[in-house]
């Protein structure tokens, strides 16, 4: 996996993050998913190094990424805190300016650092999500019925930890393609309670910033990328998602990715594709 690229644990203030980087020329950052590492982007890391920097981290929290405290209010683990380590963890490679995607709650950590941090963000793909704020405001029976672990894992009178960990492998049902390296992850209680932690702060900061934005106007200025995998269930849960992201970006272009829910490891050549015609946007 990864070959070329260096393993790096870099400090970045609040966290240490792991961080697998490789490639030259233009960066681009690629942000995982709940409950992926770094190494859900293996394929599509190796193809756009040809011609980019391409940097990986663990989130904060994630895989072996440092655990910080969450806080009382969870702020810990929002997505806010989460970018500003991507901005620390870029400077620190010699990066003021990037492009950035990010899969489902990495997803959004890249519209956090597009919004927060408009000067670094030099393009912006999401992937499989929209905006925390418009998911939680849209949110009916069926969103519950698809989306229950969202409620589980965020609240906190029956905290979800003792269930996942009493037997990782059956909450998460992995199987047997995923690499050894992300499994692993899984199976340390640490990391199953920061995961919830993002969670926690799913439905308190990170809604509370969405709505913010949305109340002062603020949108995403970049050329943005929104790809969803037709396997899953943004259609079935919004109809025609990209029109939700078109209240929150400027310059938006959408593209369907014939995969399920992991499209980085399901179909790595169409999402790089897509990545690509986002990257020679201007």
């Amino acid at each position: 996996m990864f070959e070329g690229f260096d393993l790096d644990h870099i400090d970045v203030g609040a966290a240490t993050l792991r961080v697998r980087h490789g490639g030259s020329g233009p960066p681009v950052v690629l942000l995982h998913g709940h409950p992926r590492t770094h190494v859900t982007w293996q394929h599509v890391a190796a193809d756009l190094a040809a011609d980019h920097t391409v940097v990986c981290p663990d989130l904060r929290g994630y895989g072996r990424s440092s655990k910080p405290p969450a806080g009382e209010d969870f702020s810990g683990y929002s997505k806010r805190a989460m970018a500003g380590d991507i901005v620390a963890l870029m400077t620190e490679l010699g990066h003021s300016r990037f492009a950035v995607a990010g899969h489902d709650r990495g997803c959004y950590v890249a519209m956090r650092l597009a919004l927060d941090h408009p000067y670094a963000v030099s393009h912006l793909a999401v992937l499989d999500g929209v905006p925390i704020g418009e998911a939680l405001s849209r949110a009916g029976s069926r969103f519950a019925q698809l989306w229950w672990h969202w409620f589980f894992l965020g609240q906190t009178a029956k905290p979800a930890e003792r269930v996942i960990n009493a037997d990782p492998e059956a909450w998460y049902g992995l199987g047997d393609s995923v690499p050894p390296e992300e499994r692993e992850a899984i199976y340390d209680p640490e990391t199953v309670h920061a995961m919830c932690c993002d969670y926690r702060a799913g439905l308190r900061a990170d809604r509370e910033a969405d709505d913010a934005d949305w109340a002062e106007g603020r949108i995403i200025t970049c050329p943005t990328l929104f790809a969803w995998s037709t396997r899953d269930d943004m259609e079935e849960l919004y109809g025609d998602p990209l029109s939700i992201w078109r209240d929150w970006a400027a310059d938006v272009e959408g593209v369907a990715i014939d995969s399920g829910h992991h499209m980085a490891e399901e179909n790595p050549q169409a999402l790089t594709t897509a990545l690509r015609a986002l990257l020679r946007r201007s």
